[in-house]
């Protein structure tokens, strides 16, 4: 009976109803940035890879080899593979 006196009067409370407001401005902040700090990770992770591509295809254009879809081999991960398969392992 207590607890439940104790909740309505903290609902005709106004300070209560403050606090709630406050509470959520706060979490939509913090949620939007989050979101912000997210999208800046993926596209620094996504400008690196395709660094990482254009070395690999400079790579073999130096070495007198043309590669066709380069990216995409390293993304699977068959370079690798095909590496051992030369060195004979």
């Amino acid at each position: 009976m207590i607890a439940l006196a104790a909740v309505g009067h903290m609902l005709r409370s106004r300070r209560f109803y403050e606090r709630v407001g406050t509470v959520a401005v706060a979490v939509a902040a913090l949620g939007q940035i989050g979101q912000q700090n997210q999208a800046s990770t993926r596209a620094r992770l996504t400008a690196w890879d395709k660094r990482q591509v254009q070395r690999l295809e400079r790579k073999a254009k130096a070495q007198g080899r043309t590669v066709k879809g380069a990216g995409q081999m390293m993304r699977s991960g068959v370079s690798g593979r095909m590496a051992n398969m030369k060195d004979g392992t």
